[in-house]
């Protein structure tokens, strides 16, 4: 059954359970406010522990909204996990540019190789969103769950693949672009699982790979935000219809805001232990995703 795509039901429902007697565009505007109250905090918890651990936040925000989404009712299921992956895209536009700010800052971004991987992660992405659009929410969301599995696993233990060779050619390099940015848009991350390890097995250190897949993360949601604003355009005629603007107005900024501070955490907090408790966090996620929930 689909469900309404209004935030204002979910109070308006309450008031109606609890049979009192308020203004209706007072309810409404109440709605609104706790909504965006909501969203600041997701934004909060995705930025501390984006800069705490180094994770993206895609990895923390498509399973949030996802079952915020769904829990609350504000968004069909027909397209639930589009619409949480075209929103979390859109506001990692907006994040990454700190990050890459600080990572150039710090000398640490080999922009050459940047480059080298932008058109095809740009054509990637762009596929992805279209391929995204036209697969069932559920399949996507099936997907998602086994993806932050193999995440999960990576980060617990810290795996990188050994020194295997240089740089290859830049048609390669478009092909590796294309693969990252269209697996990246399908799952609704920057594309740092993915980039990272390719360039550390190109021979490329820990630290300039990580800075490098943070400059990467901006195409890959730039090109994916337009591209799920794209198919939601031709799927109901709204640019709007796979992104969920009031989540990308309270997100973006406290996430931004936020992500200093989850940084300056880790100089303080043990991060490996983090690390490895966030992962056993990620499996649950995952596990609850593949056999707990249905949409």
């Amino acid at each position: 059954m689909e469900r309404s795509i209004f935030p204002e039901t979910i109070v308006l429902y309450w008031f109606r359970e609890n049979r009192t007697s308020f203004p209706k565009q007072r309810i409404l505007t109440l709605a609104k406010v706790l909504l965006m109250e909501i969203f600041l905090l997701i934004g909060c918890i995705a930025g501390i522990l984006a800069g705490l651990l180094g994770v993206g936040g895609g990895i923390v925000l498509v399973p949030i909204l996802a079952w915020f989404f769904q829990t609350n009712s504000i968004i069909p299921d027909t397209n639930l996990m589009q619409v949480a992956i075209g929103t979390t895209l859109a506001t990692i536009v907006i994040t990454s540019i700190s990050s890459i700010i600080t990572h150039h800052q710090h000398k640490a971004v080999l922009w050459n190789i940047a480059w080298k991987l932008t058109p095809g992660i740009i054509l990637g992405a762009l596929f992805g969103a279209v391929i995204a659009s036209i697969l069932p929410s559920k399949f996507l969301y099936n997907f998602f769950a086994i993806f932050i599995l193999f995440a999960a696993i990576q980060l617990a233990f810290n795996i990188y693949p050994t020194v295997h060779r240089k740089l290859p050619y830049q048609a390669v390099m478009s092909l590796v672009g294309t693969i990252i940015g269209l697996i990246s848009a399908l799952v609704g991350i920057g594309g740092g699982s993915m980039t990272v390890p390719f360039l550390v097995w190109c021979n490329i250190s820990v630290r300039n790979a990580v800075a490098t897949s943070a400059v990467c993360g901006f195409p890959i949601a730039v090109a994916g935000t337009i591209g799920f604003m794209i198919t939601g355009w031709q799927t109901t005629g709204n640019l709007g219809t796979y992104i969920y603007w009031p989540a990308f107005i309270g997100i973006a900024p406290a996430s931004l805001l936020f992500a200093p501070l989850g940084a300056k955490l880790a100089h303080t907090i043990p991060t490996a232990m983090l690390k490895k408790f966030f992962a056993i966090f990620l499996v649950a996620v995952s596990c609850k995703m593949l056999i707990g929930l249905n949409i």
